[in-house]
């Protein structure tokens, strides 16, 4: 499925991590990958409130978690810097579709990292 939502369809997520070669590519990749499930689950499902997107976010944040074993084996991990961007990303989803009440914790409430 193709997004719709321009503002996100242009958006480079994870872009300050791809600059960093501590973070690697393939890996990043992954989350890329997770970002644009997220964006295309929103689009299909169009959570009527904030508890049915957080639904969303949190199995994405739970994809997230499962990549911690990958970063790790790639002599990396979810650290500070790739903690706040990664957060900033799901921001940036919920603002592009129109949820600015969102609360940027609760987005990733599930994390472990």
């Amino acid at each position: 499925m193709a997004i719709t939502n321009q503002r996100v369809a242009e958006h480079e997520f994870l872009i300050g991590l791809y600059e960093d070669p501590y973070f690697p590519d393939h890996v990043l990749d992954r989350g890329k990958a997770i970002l644009v499930l997220l964006c295309e689950r929103i689009e299909a499902e169009r959570p009527a409130d904030l508890a049915a997107l957080y639904v969303l976010t949190h199995a994405a944040t739970e994809e997230f978690n499962l990549l911690e074993a990958e970063f790790e084996a790639a002599g990396s991990e979810i650290e500070t810097c790739a903690r706040e961007e990664i957060g900033e990303a799901f921001w940036a989803v919920a603002l592009a579709y129109g949820f600015t009440d969102a609360d940027s914790e609760e987005l990733i409430a599930t994390r472990e990292w």
